[in-house]
Parts: structure tokens; C-alpha cells; sequence
């Protein structure tokens, strides 16, 4: 348990606080929410930054990284639309895309490769694993995800502009799922040379020899 990866852990109780205040927390809590949702979402980065220059970069690591991520949007997107302020399909379109893409890079991680050296293309490798587009697609989402607490605790505040702050927040979100759906095909793309290893090949069946008397 290196430092990269103690910053990576303890994104899961944060994010246990930031759902707890979502729903108990009251107007207060929801305000006080957008702040931690920044924090889990700078804490991402953070752990990245801290991997690189301390050497700490592992297969554990890019595991722990990708399973933090995943955890804090697929909760994130179904608490907002179990409140109402998102539709069902947005957590449906993460849900569907994650278990697909997880499903392969879990295949990349059994034959030594994290989720982005497995990448071939150059052009899939940008799309997934650049710095641009990582950090477009994280501040998209933490602009959305931030947004979204602040219509929360706007709406329980009886603000009358809290409408236009919600329908902000939910065009966010939709943009969010575009680019989630966008990350999400090259790995698709990439994924053929994992399985052509011996390990993922059908035995031939044995060929049968006629018997001489």
C-alpha cells in the first residue's frame, strides 16, 4: 500500500460521505458536498501525479484507479437520478459501458498490461489514455456531478432559479455520457490482440486416423 494507492482508497469513504450528505445532510450537507465532490475528483489526479513522480505506477495501482472511478460515477449517476434531477438512462449508458470496458481490461491485467498500454491505435490510445482528454472528461464530470448537488441543495433552499441550475446540470451530465460512450469504443476497438494469445484459443478438434488391419 504505497502513497498512490492510499489516496486512491480513501476516495471510497469519501464518496460514502458525499452520498450520506446527499441524503441526510439537508441544505447544509448539499452545499458542503459540492466542495467534497471536487476534492474526490482532484484526488483522482492526485493519486496519478503522486504514482509518476514517486515510481509508484502499478498494476495494483491502474486496478485500484480505474475500480475508484468507476465506483464514484456509477453512484454519483444513479443517487442524482434517484433524485430526480437526471434520466434513469444516463446511470443505464455507465452501468452497460463500464461492465463492457472492464470486462477487457480485466483481460489486459491477467496477461500483465494496464487499461492503457493495452491501447494499439494512436489514435484510440488518445482518445483514452491522453492527458487532454482524461482531464476534459474529468472536469466535465465533476462540473456536472457539482452542479448537480448544487440544484440539490438550491431546490431544498426553495431558490428560484434552482430550475435553470438543474437543466444546466443534467445538459452536463448528458455531455458527460457522450464522452463516456466516445472513451469507451476504442477499448472496444483495441481489444482484439488480447485474445489471440494460446491462452484464449479454441484446441483444434483431434484429427481422426483410419485404423489399419
Amino acid at each position: 500500500m504505497n502513497l498512490a494507492n492510499l489516496i486512491t482508497v480513501l476516495r471510497f469513504p469519501l464518496l460514502l460521505l458525499v452520498v450520506g450528505l446527499l441524503y441526510s445532510g439537508g441544505m447544509a450537507g448539499q452545499f458542503i458536498d459540492v466542495g467534497l465532490i471536487a476534492l474526490l475528483i482532484l484526488m483522482d489526479s492526485l493519486d496519478g501525479i503522486v504514482a509518476r513522480r514517486r515510481h509508484e505506477t502499478t498494476l495494483v495501482g491502474s486496478m485500484l484507479d480505474v475500480a475508484a472511478d468507476r465506483a464514484v460515477e456509477i453512484v454519483l449517476w444513479v443517487a442524482f437520478a434517484h433524485l430526480g434531477l437526471i434520466s434513469l438512462a444516463i446511470p443505464v449508458i455507465f452501468i452497460m459501458r463500464g461492465t463492457l470496458t472492464d470486462s477487457i481490461r480485466e483481460v489486459a491485467l491477467r496477461q500483465g498490461e494496464s487499461p492503457h498500454s493495452m491501447m494499439r491505435g494512436s489514435v484510440t490510445r488518445w482518445l483514452v489514455a491522453s492527458p487532454a482528454m482524461r482531464s476534459s472528461y474529468a472536469v466535465i464530470k465533476a462540473l456536472a456531478f457539482m452542479t448537480l448537488a448544487l440544484a440539490a441543495g438550491l431546490h431544498n433552499s426553495d431558490a428560484a432559479y434552482w430550475d435553470d441550475v438543474s437543466t444546466f446540470g443534467a445538459a452536463l451530465a448528458w455531455l458527460a455520457t457522450v464522452m463516456c460512450l466516445v472513451r469507451g469504443l476504442p477499448v472496444i476497438l483495441d481489444a482484439h490482440h488480447l485474445f489471440q494469445s494460446a491462452e484464449f484459443q479454441v484446441p483444434a478438434p483431434p484429427v481422426s486416423r483410419p485404423v489399419h488391419e
